[in-house]
């Protein structure tokens, strides 16, 4: 959703949920050949900014084995960096966090082509979507559904792609049903292990997934936490998963723009402030989930919970179970267990359910404020 921040600066709302902005304008084209058979180059020291074919086939395989980028943009970026050590580290190789020979010749060993063609569904097409989705909390609570703001974002987070370079794939698309698109293969990825403990390392910003024999099994990039609501230290459970989430704002978590006196709830939906799915860490309001702009996460700050892109926070959640262990800790780049610290500080008690049949998340986990989303954490 980067085109939902670009007014982030002029729009302070837009930095709580990020309402509808200007279309993004057409990236420059990218062939789906440059990308299949790009070959290894070293990378300029300082990122240039722009996509380039090496790295989004290097983000597709890392993807695949489950060491995510995040958003799949072609960039090289922190997130990008982060999952190259995290894979670098499983492999037995020097973690420098930069796409070198041996990495490369690892990742691509035996890989599949990383880009696939698709038609788009009639049931893609079709929606629903909602287009405008306003910048206040109370004012989202009125829509019936916080769904996609078109079938550009649907597709993009289906295959796990930003948005520009979806578009720099399929230059002119206008993504109708039945028409024939190049994205991302991200789904040959391999089969999922069963999680045995989470450690969430809150100065590198991601989470790690840890098999019952320590492997490293998944890393994923995460928005933790804030200078103003800290995320907690020490040692937790997966007390419960819901998916498709609503969203239960109680006025004692005082959140910036937010003014409302009484508790109120916004419906369901890949743009409802926890995304797609609500991973519960206890009573007191916190846990990981995911987000309505997954080209945010790693870059901004939370109000004290795991804020991830939906497809990692899902990814996740398939590989959990009720009792779970969940360490937080500050050991950047930890890939074992998180000594336990201090005692969790107090939090916002969670409210009770707000819509029948569908589970309900109290937990202090909106979008960033105004001041928040421009502010990055620290690497």
């Amino acid at each position: 959703m980067t085109h939902r921040r670009i007014l982030a600066a002029a729009l302070a709302a837009a930095a709580v949920t990020g309402c509808i902005a200007p279309a993004l304008a057409a990236p420059p084209p990218m062939a789906a050949k440059a990308v299949d058979d790009a070959a290894f180059s070293p990378l300029p020291d300082k990122p240039s900014g722009r996509a380039v074919p090496e790295i989004v086939k290097a983000e597709v395989l890392l993807d695949r084995a489950r060491f995510s980028p995040g958003a799949i943009d072609g960039i090289d970026g922190e997130n990008f960096g982060h999952a190259l050590s995290a894979y670098q580290v499983q492999m037995g190789l020097p973690a420098s966090g930069r796409l070198d020979q041996p990495t490369w010749d690892r990742l691509t060993a035996g890989a599949p082509a990383p880009l696939t063609s698709v038609s788009v569904t009639a049931e893609e097409a079709a929606g629903p979507f909602t287009k405008t989705i306003p910048a206040k909390f109370e004012a989202q609570s009125k829509l019936a559904h916080m769904g996609y703001h078109d079938i550009r974002e649907e597709l993009g987070e289906r295959y796990h792609m930003s948005e520009p370079l979806l578009m720099a794939l399929n230059p002119g698309s206008k993504f109708a049903a039945g028409q024939r698109i190049v994205v991302a293969d991200v789904d040959a990825a391999k089969p999922a292990d069963k999680v045995a403990r989470i450690v969430v390392d809150k100065a590198g910003h991601d989470v790690e997934a840890l098999a019952a024999d320590g492997r490293l099994i998944a890393h994923y990039p995460a928005s933790i936490g804030s200078d103003e609501k800290p995320a907690p230290t020490g040692d937790f459970t997966v007390h419960r998963v819901d998916r498709d989430p609503v969203y239960t704002y109680d006025p004692k978590y005082h959140f910036k723009g937010v003014s409302a006196k009484r508790p109120f709830s916004i419906k369901p939906g890949p743009n409802n402030p926890v995304g797609l799915v609500w991973m519960d860490l206890g009573g007191d309001g916190y846990g990981m989930h995911g987000t309505p702009d997954p080209e945010a996460v790693g870059k901004t700050q939370s109000h004290g919970c795991i804020r991830m892109t939906n497809w990692d926070a899902l990814n996740l959640a398939a590989m959990v179970d009720k009792g779970t262990p969940v360490s937080f800790g500050d050991v950047q780049g930890s890939t074992g267990p998180v000594p336990a610290a201090a005692p969790v500080p107090p939090a916002p008690s969670v409210p009770g359910p707000s819509v029948p049949a569908t589970p309900a998340v109290g937990a202090p986990a909106g979008q960033p404020s105004a001041s928040a989303d421009t502010a990055k954490p620290a690497p």
